[in-house]
């Protein structure tokens, strides 16, 4: 080791960093790459440097509110604004970003990583244009705060308002996803919230570039502390234990983090744990229509949330139409799996649960006898996230959209249009199959909540002695 040490004060004297760390433990040289703080480091400046001052999480929190306020303050036009920089600066520094992108791509092919996460790390060309895009769809839609709901009069003179405002400070633990940062980001400014992220080390270049592209564009009259990127080795647990300054937690990623968050904290989490998302294909379904709506929900994007599982009215099971699906299918690389039923019928292996997302090319395949058991196996092996029914029967469809309790409820549309640009909301922060607050996708409107003003001319409650209550509807104003 003293050969070592003295090698290293030797380099870096000379000028070349080095760092010493051990050669046994996992993925060591990969976690220097990515200017992780593993090991010594030897530099010749280091004399000069001051120890590391991390930022706490309640310090980020406290500040991200302070900023949330001032944003607040600002007029409609004002916090227009700052979305049309925010994307105006995001297509100026898009080759910055995809160097970045492409360098955590790198470091994720180096490490394993399986094909699902990298797909989901990957920006895709055009992507930056996209996301653009969608946040002036959210500068350009009507200001969300402050917006008067509902107006009473409680008594004479005394006039009580219902109006929007925002949660205050929103903490969102995403895994892989680059592109969730800017979406969530943008929202947030819209709905003047503060925001914590907490990226996964996997996108660490990605979401650092993007934070800093995006906290440039926010004017110094609000602070770029609006936006906080935790970048300390933080547990989760950890983070969730702030539950005196931090509003809410949503979750983008893994079951398993989901459900960690949501048995692990206090504070409320907005978010769904699975996306097992159904396709029925009815008897009386257009089997042209049935065939491009599966393959659409399935082979879009396969590692989505809202990528099908298939199920079929058993009236079609080995008819012509149904095997050209199925084959189509194959055809395109997706493995096909069956539950009980269909795996006597079509031959192909079991799956190993009916309710598995797969996130990757492959679909279980099941029969069903008719639209009420297609309903009971979705109740039953469902997440309650977004589910689709293909028929040309209108009583079949309206059945299936009446009675099937999910957050999305499809009639002949494929279940990748349940999300929240496509549903016209600018973005989402994600999709919430919980049903308080929020459900289904979630953007501007699930990030409000509201509060009372009570306008009066010094009136007292006195016993209600001296009040004549009206409780009448005024119009909104």
């Amino acid at each position: 080791m003293t050969a070592k040490v003295q090698a290293a004060v030797w380099a870096s004297t000379g000028g070349v960093p080095v760092v010493i760390t051990s050669g046994c433990a996992s993925q060591s040289l990969v976690k220097v790459l990515r200017g992780e703080k593993i090991g010594t480091l030897f530099h010749k400046n280091a004399s000069l440097w001051e120890p590391s001052k991390d930022t706490s999480v309640r310090e980020m929190a406290v500040a991200a509110r302070d900023c949330s306020r001032r944003l607040q303050n600002l007029t409609s036009e004002e916090r227009k604004k700052i979305l049309v920089d925010v994307a105006d600066a995001l297509e100026a520094n898009e080759d910055l970003i995809r160097s970045e992108n492409e360098a955590d791509l790198a470091a994720a092919h180096e490490a394993g990583y399986e094909s699902a996460l990298v797909s989901r790390l990957t920006l895709k060309p055009g992507k930056i244009a996209s996301l653009a895009k969608s946040v002036r769809t959210l500068a350009n839609m009507e200001d969300p705060i402050n917006e008067i709901l509902k107006r009473t009069e409680v008594a004479d003179g005394l006039v009580l308002e219902k109006t929007s405002c925002p949660l205050g400070v929103l903490l969102i633990i995403f895994e892989s996803r680059p592109d969730a940062l800017v979406q969530i980001a943008s929202l947030a400014i819209r709905s003047g919230n503060g925001l914590l992220l907490k990226g996964g080390k996997e996108a660490m270049r990605s979401n650092a570039i993007l934070h800093k592209v995006i906290t440039n564009a926010i004017p110094n009259n609000v602070g770029e502390k609006l936006i906080g990127l935790i970048t300390t080795r933080d547990e989760i647990a950890d983070l969730l234990k702030h539950d005196d300054v931090i509003d809410l937690v949503i979750p983008r990623g893994s079951n398993k983090l989901v459900a960690q968050i949501k048995s692990s904290t206090k504070i409320p989490v907005l978010g769904h744990a699975d996306g097992v998302c159904h396709v029925y294909i009815d008897k009386s379904a257009d089997m042209d229509m049935a065939k491009r709506i599966v393959m659409d929900a399935k082979i879009d994007y396969p590692a989505a949330c809202n990528a099908m599982t298939l199920l079929v009215h058993k009236d079609l099971m080995k008819t012509p139409e149904l095997n050209d699906i199925l084959v189509a299918l194959k055809t395109a690389g997706v493995n096909l799996y069956c539950g009980p039923v269909a795996h006597k019928v079509l031959g192909y292996p079991k799956a190993d649960s009916l309710h598995l997302e797969y996130s990757s090319m492959a679909c279980t395949v099941e029969i069903v006898d008719d639209v009420q058991s297609a309903i009971d196996h979705i109740h039953r092996y469902g997440s309650a996230h977004t589910d689709c029914v293909v028929t040309t029967d209108d009583k079949v469809a309206e059945t299936f959209l009446r009675q099937v309790d999910s957050a999305a409820v499809l009639y002949n549309a494929s279940t990748r249009f349940s999300d929240g640009a496509r549903f016209g909301l600018g973005a989402e922060v994600g999709i919430s199959t919980g049903r308080i607050h929020a459900r289904g996708p979630v953007g501007v409107e699930g990030l409000l909540t509201t509060r009372w003003l009570l306008r009066g001319k010094g009136q007292v409650v006195n016993g209600d002695k001296d009040v004549e209550y009206t409780h009448k509807s005024l119009p909104l104003q």
